[in-house]
This record gives structure tokens, C-alpha cells and sequence, in this order.
């Protein structure tokens, strides 16, 4: 199809070239015509166009791509999804989701060309080799353990770019990030360290920006993994955490103890009555005697998990560890402390190979389900087995229309975490960034999406510093943020955030509709957008990108670990899913 229109678009260059001609072409100077002594000569006959040149057939119809599952009985959201016609694309859900745009404006779920996407057979290393989206930058180069350069792309279909080249740079220590501020080699930062906030508030070269705590610091339990698969074990657990000494020691301004898994803005979600509504107090001598009961008087040894990268739930992770080893010393648990590199880490959670781990979640979009549905219904072995009786209380409520009925749902839901304890939910981070004050436009996100094609220098370059090296650069089998946010600047999904907000607006498809009962959603995508290679994107593009990641038998479903993490735990469940195989 879109050879067929380059092909029209040439052969209409070539008939305009020659009409051109035989009128003696565009006038090459500006200077006026001098007149000649000699009388005009005829000009001779023009000859016809040969008619072989000139396409004599219509252009194919488009034929747009259709994915569905015979039914809705392999467990999943999506029964089908499907190209209407060239800009239109309909998803036709099992159950209704009223956070169905809020799940299309992640940029995990960005739109790949379906050209590109085929010829790269779905990998995510040789993708990022050379990342084709539609985004406001293009990837100049990434040199692997330094930085990526970024360049502002001339045929962006949206604004464009305020800055020319944007250059992405990390590292885990917060007091270089700071120095690099304070030296002007950066521009803007993410996570500056709790005791760095007065600093910067105190330099009138630098501003600090807060960013809102809709997120989670956990330690996780995992209940395939001895002696966590004992309930009494994870209870007592729960209870020998301090987790007031943790914030009050360990965390800046804005933060808080948290008491559920759901940040308190998350309403439907957030309990304020019930069972679930508050932890377990926090009483050494009570977890030591149900230790005892559950089998272990004299406590055992385990090995507690993290990597070694800052977030905003947890700004200080060594110390943080070393203060849990510490509360949990008092009831005979002795733990060694184990840090891994992020992926590495990041995958080994996943895989279900951690006792007890240090990890947390930053809200991806403002609602319950990013939170309990992506964690606790099987998206990932992170805990080990699902708790079926909590998996259903969500699935419940995450089909629910109406916010007060879904909160009965979702008082049972926390009940079911405090009994289970698949984690213990510690703290609400406070974090921010820093920029200079010299950047226009500089701001910070709730979610994380600091968009950089909005902020200028005054110059045609910034440079960013974050926490970490990104992963991959098609980010639909990735979880973390710096990678996220990387991606966020060279891909668009179908529809966005409002910038520094959490209000869904138009990204690809400029309008959306959906049925009644929120099962049936309709895309209308903007005409004339072009991917960074010069493909047009169509609806195709658009089937061919959920599909990659919906079914496990496509072609394309490869990715980076292959588990398409995001997917899971946003719809459900994958298309010929492999079946469980064990933990």
C-alpha cells in the first residue's frame, strides 16, 4: 500500500516535471527580462505524454488488518481489534474498562510501523538499534554507558520541539547529579537526594519542582519461596517493620507512611473504612510470638533483595535496607543484604526468583487498576502464586462503571492484602526534579512523563541527568521509569497526557468514542502523520503494534525478556499464553 503511493507520488513529480518543461520551466532568476533585437520564434510542438507513464490503475484498496480470540474463555480484555479502514481502528474488549484511555495514552502502548515492526521480527535490541517513531525527537546515537542524543524531528506532526537536540545522561549517585546541576554541565535532573532539597531551594541559580507521591515503596514476599509461603510468616513480618522510623529517617518533605498498597488519591481504590484500611501496628514482641506459632521460635535466615537505584518511593535504598535488616534482627530473622544491577534485578523479581525484595510502582495513569491489576492478579511471579480470592475482588472491580460500587470491591481488595501480605506497603515517596531556572517550560509529572520537546534553553541543547540507562528504546517489554521517560520522547501512543497532568487528551487519534457499556472503542487516527523513517502511519500500524504484544504466537512477539509485562498486567492476560509453568 504505501509503495503503491510513492509510487503515485512519483509518476504525478515526473508529469509535473514535464508540463514544466514544455512551458520552459520555473524562471531561474529573479532579474526582469531584457528585451531582444530578434523576432520571437515559434515554439515547436510539445510532445504528448507517453501514455505508458502514467499509472492506469486505481490504488489498491486498503485492507486492514483484523486480530480477535474465538471468545473471551482464555482470560483476557481484548476480543478483537480491528483496521475499519485506513484511520480507523475499533478494540473490542470481554469485559467493560473504564480506564481504557488512560491505559492507550501509556507510552508503553506506543504505535510501532507495522513495516518496521515486521522487519525487525518484534526484538527490542535491534529496534533500539535504530528506534522508528513518530515522536517529537529522533535517536542520533547511544553510546551504551554514557549517553543518547536525541534530534528534534523536522516532520513532527505536533509541536515542534523548542530545543534542536536534547542529550539523555545518567548516574545512581545523587550528589554527582547535583554537582553536574550546580556546575551547569546539566540542565535538569531527576531525584535529587532528601538533604539536597534546602540546597537547592537556597541556590537562585536552580529551582526545585515537587512531584506529586502517587506512588509505593513495598517489600515483597514472594509465597512460592520458603518460609514465605507460610501466611503466619508474612504477617509476622509485616508487624517487625517500622515503617514511621523508615520515612521519618530516610525520606524527604512530602512523604508519608503508607498504609495500603493504593496511594490515598486513588479514590476508587484507597480504603477509608474497613478492614483494610490500616496496617498492622507495628509490634516487634507480637511478630515475634507469631513466628513462634507459624514454626520458627528462633526466627531463620533469608536474603533480601534491591537494586541500586534511586526512585522517588525510595530515595535512599542502601540505608533503607540496612535499617529493615536491622527491625527484623529484633525477631531472629537474620538477613544478608543482595544488590543487583536494575535490569537484571528487574527481571529476576519477575521471574519469581526473590524471597523478599525491595521494590516499589510509580502510578503509570491515575487509576486502582495500575495498581492492584498489574501486581497482584498474575502479570508477573514477582509474589509468587496469585491469591484467588483477591484476583477476583479486583477483576471485579476494575469492570465496575460506578465509583461507589467499585469501592465496596476495593475495601475487600485491601482486606485481602493485609491477610495475604504478598507485600508490605511502607512508604509515599516525595521526589522531584531541578532544573536551572534558566530553562522555559521546565516542569515535573506525576506519572513521570517530563516532556522535554517543551522546554527551551535558549540555546539548542539540553541535557538531562536521571538515575539510570535506559534499557531499550521500544519500550513495550520494559517497566522502568528512565526508560519510559527516554521513549515518551522519540514514540507517541495513541492518545497522551496533558503535559505535567494526568488529564487524558488526543496523541495519534485526535478523537475517541466508545459504546455504552464501555466494551467497544473506537480510534480515529490523524491523517499525514509520518514515522521518523518517512512510513505513513495508518490503522494497520496500529493493530499490528497491541498484537505484537497481545498474542503469543505473533511473529513479532519477542520484545526484550519476552514477558510483556505491561500488557499482562494492564488486559489481562495474552493470546496463547504459554501455560503456567510453575514457581
Amino acid at each position: 500500500m504505501k509503495s503503491n503511493r510513492l509510487f503515485l507520488l512519483t509518476s504525478a513529480f515526473v508529469i509535473l516535471a514535464m508540463a514544466l518543461a514544455a512551458c520552459g520551466g520555473p524562471a531561474a532568476t529573479t532579474e526582469a527580462p531584457q528585451p531582444t533585437a530578434a523576432p520571437p520564434t515559434a515554439v515547436p510542438p510539445t510532445a504528448a505524454p507517453v501514455a505508458t507513464e502514467v499509472p492506469t490503475e486505481a490504488p489498491p484498496a486498503f485492507e486492514g488488518l483484523t486480530k480477535a480470540a474465538d471468545d473471551c474463555s482464555y482470560g483476557g480484555e481484548f476480543k478483537s481489534i480491528e483496521a475499519v479502514d485506513q484511520f480507523t481502528v475499533k478494540m473490542t474488549l470481554c469485559f467493560p474498562d473504564p480506564a481504557f484511555p488512560s491505559k492507550m495514552a501509556f507510552g508503553v502502548f506506543a504505535i510501532q510501523d507495522k513495516d518496521y515492526l515486521d522487519a525487525n521480527g518484534g526484538d527490542s535490541a535491534k529496534m533500539s538499534e535504530s528506534p522508528n517513531g513518530t515522536g517529537p525527537y529522533m535517536v542520533k546515537d547511544w553510546v551504551h554507558g554514557d549517553h543518547i542524543t536525541l534530534e528534534a524531528n523536522p516532520n513532527y506532526w505536533g509541536t515542534p520541539p523548542k530545543t534542536q537536540t536534547v542529550i539523555f545522561r545518567w548516574s545512581p549517585e545523587a550528589a554527582q547529579r547535583l554537582l553536574e546541576l550546580q556546575s551547569g554541565t546539566v540542565d535538569g535532573i531527576d531525584n535529587p537526594a532528601p538533604d539536597d532539597f534546602a540546597t537547592i531551594e537556597a541556590d537562585s541559580n536552580l529551582k526545585l519542582i515537587p512531584r506529586p507521591a502517587l506512588n509505593i515503596f513495598y517489600i515483597g514476599l514472594n509465597n512460592a519461596i520458603p518460609p514465605f509461603d507460610n501466611e503466619k510468616v508474612r504477617q509476622a513480618v509485616a508487624m517487625a517493620i517500622d515503617k514511621k522510623r523508615i520515612v521519618e529517617n530516610y525520606y524527604p518533605a512530602g512523604s508519608s507512611v503508607a498504609e495500603q498498597f493504593a496511594p490515598e488519591a486513588l479514590l476508587p481504590g484507597f480504603s477509608t473504612e474497613g478492614d483494610g484500611a490500616k496496617w498492622y501496628d507495628y509490634d516487634p514482641a507480637a511478630a515475634k510470638a507469631l513466628l513462634a506459632e507459624a514454626g520458627f521460635p528462633n526466627g531463620f535466615e533469608a536474603t533480601i533483595s534491591y537494586r541500586d537505584v534511586v526512585r522517588g518511593y525510595l530515595p535512599l535504598p542502601g540505608q533503607v535496607a540496612q535499617e529493615i535488616q536491622a527491625e527484623l534482627a529484633e525477631i531472629g530473622v537474620t538477613l544478608k543484604i543482595n544488590v543487583m544491577e536494575s535490569g537484571a534485578y528487574l527481571q529476576s523479581v519477575a521471574a519469581g526468583e526473590q524471597s523478599i525484595f525491595m521494590l516499589g510502582w510509580g502510578a503509570d495513569y491515575p487509576d486502582a487498576t495500575n495498581f492492584y491489576d498489574f501486581h497482584f492478579t498474575g502479570a508477573s511471579k514477582n509474589f509468587g502464586a496469585p491469591y484467588e480470592d483477591l484476583v477476583a475482588e479486583i477483576r471485579t472491580a476494575a469492570s465496575l462503571s460506578d465509583p461507589a460500587e467499585r469501592q465496596q470491591h476495593y475495601d475487600l481488595v485491601n482486606a485481602l492484602v493485609k491477610q495475604h501480605v504478598p507485600m508490605i506497603p511502607v512508604a509515599n515517596g516525595g521526589s522531584g526534579v531541578a532544573f536551572k531556572t534558566t530553562v522555559e517550560g521546565s516542569h515535573t509529572s506525576p506519572i513521570g512523563n517530563e516532556y522535554f520537546a517543551a522546554m527551551g534553553t535558549g540555546s539548542d541543547q539540553l541535557v538531562w541527568m536521571q538515575n539510570a540507562e535506559p534499557v531499550q528504546l521500544w519500550c513495550a517489554d520494559e517497566t522502568d521509569g528512565e526508560t519510559l521517560r527516554a521513549c515518551l520522547q522519540v514514540y507517541d501512543a495513541l492518545l497522551a497526557f496533558k503535559l505535567g497532568g494526568v488529564e487524558v487528551v488526543g496523541g495519534l487519534a485526535d478523537k475517541w468514542e466508545a459504546n455504552a457499556d464501555l466494551t467497544e472503542w473506537t480510534f480515529h487516527l490523524r491523517q499525514g502523520v509520518k514515522f521518523h523513517n518517512g512510513a505513513d502511519l495508518d490503522a494497520n500500524d496500529v493493530v499490528a503494534t497491541f498484537v505484537a504484544q497481545w498474542d503469543a504466537k505473533d511473529p513479532n512477539h519477542k520484545g526484550n525478556s519476552g514477558v510483556f509485562e505491561y500488557f499482562n498486567g494492564f488486559f489481562a492476560k495474552q493470546l496463547n499464553a504459554p501455560p503456567p509453568s510453575g514457581n
